[in-house]
């Protein structure tokens, strides 16, 4: 009786909100839709000609993807540890550590390179700084729970046999997450490929940047282009990401 009736309220509010949605629409959704076939009508055919041009700023991107997702790897490994309950027993640290995490957690990606680009000026570094912070707090709770879920007798066996901290950690600990670790890696390396683009509209650099100018003069036919090149190299690079994951897991 209760599913039902949480069922209901919940129909009941989506029905509210996409009423009320069209309401606040110009035209309604009928109006909408003449709009979006006036507005891709203006994206085509895109304009093959710049993709020479656009080929550097797309690297740049794919650079700052790779060089944050680096730097976030290392420095998650020790925030990983003290965020690890079965690891750090010293219950402050481990919850300094936690709480550390989620306040990275919650600050969006956009935020923080409109707060960097601001800092330091257009440019790749405030992108970089961005997706380090970004990827940290992602990578770091994800290892961490992964951490948790080890067989701790290989743990306790090296304890027992006179290990110090970083034997057992070494021995013990890496092999079991590793493989892990590994593939959680090259999905915030997805995720950041993707995240790069749209910093780049904020003025971190990469071809986000360009994309945003494009659109800002109104050639369609390069920002669709730049679009089709971006869509491009996610796909590769996800294919290429799913299948390092499968061989690994």
């Amino acid at each position: 009786m209760q599913v039902t009736l949480i069922f209901f309220i919940v129909l009941g509010f989506y029905l509210f909100s996409m009423s009320w949605t069209q309401q606040q629409m110009v035209g309604g959704f009928s109006g909408a839709f003449r709009n979006v076939f006036q507005v891709v009508e203006k994206f085509f055919p895109p304009n093959t000609a710049v993709i020479s041009a656009i080929w550097g700023p797309m690297v740049e991107t794919i650079q700052m993807a790779i060089i944050a997702t680096t730097i976030a790897a290392i420095l998650t490994v020790p925030l990983a540890l003290l965020a690890a309950q079965n690891v750090t027993t010293f219950k402050p640290l481990y919850y300094v550590t936690r709480t550390f995490l989620n306040i990275l957690r919650t600050i969006p990606d956009l935020v923080l390179a409109v707060i960097f680009v601001g800092l330091f000026g257009i440019g790749l570094f405030p992108g970089i700084l961005a997706l380090i912070i970004f990827s940290l707090g992602i990578l770091a709770k994800l290892i961490s729970e992964t951490i948790e879920s080890v067989d701790m007798n290989p743990l306790e066996a090296m304890r027992a046999s006179g290990g110090n901290v970083f034997q057992v950690i070494w021995y013990a600990l890496i092999p079991q997450v590793l493989p892990q670790y590994t593939s959680l890696v090259l999905y915030v390396f997805e995720i950041n490929i993707r995240a790069s683009v749209v910093l780049g509209l904020v003025g971190a650099g990469g071809i986000g940047l360009i994309l945003n100018q494009q659109l800002g003069f109104y050639n369609y036919p390069n920002a669709m282009m730049i679009i089709i090149l971006i869509f491009v190299v996610v796909i590769v690079i996800e294919y290429i990401s799913t299948k390092i994951r499968e061989a690994l897991l």
